[in-house]
């Protein structure tokens, strides 16, 4: 093997898994939903009402029409708004639940983890979910996480990551 065809092959496996990060994180379901497949049995019939009442603007209608969230410009505040609007019940308020996903920091990126002061996610973060270890070192803590989103857009260097949670 080339030294040209070693680097192609490399940069096609990165291109790779960045499109597949891309499928997983818009796989992000509102919160509001009792099963995954009504998403595709009924959000079919709909025109996306719930992304039209959103008033964060992060719920998403893919190709498929199924709602998904995108945490890159606000985070989700829990309003009720995009399940107020389901006219196909997908969404219901008594579905209410966390958004199932798993949140985390990617230490190499993070300002904090390199000795950079830094509280960019920890300050729009109204559940108090994000502990420094001294100035720097910021963890996650997952049980007061509701993964809304918002420390994610205001990370200056992309280091947090949310991702779906396996429900397998």
């Amino acid at each position: 093997m080339e030294r040209r065809e070693l680097f192609s092959s490399l940069a096609s496996s990165f291109k790779k898994e960045e499109q597949e990060n891309i499928s997983k994180k818009s796989q992000i379901r509102p919160p509001y939903f009792k099963e995954e497949s009504d998403f595709h049995k009924e959000c079919i019939n709909c025109d996306g009402k719930c992304s039209n009442f959103c008033e964060e603007h992060i719920i998403i209608i893919s190709e498929d029409k199924t709602p998904y969230l995108d945490f890159t410009n606000s985070g989700c505040t829990y309003c009720d708004e995009c399940a107020n609007a389901c006219e196909y019940d997908v969404l219901t308020l008594d579905n209410k639940k966390n958004i199932n996903t798993k949140v985390t920091i990617d230490i190499v990126k993070c300002l904090s983890w390199n000795q950079t002061m830094c509280f960019s996610c920890k300050d729009p973060c109204l559940d108090d979910a994000i502990e420094f270890l001294g100035m720097f070192r910021p963890e996650i803590i997952s049980d007061k996480c509701t993964s809304c989103g918002f420390c994610e857009k205001m990370c200056p260097t992309q280091a947090i990551k949310i991702e779906v949670k396996n429900t397998e």
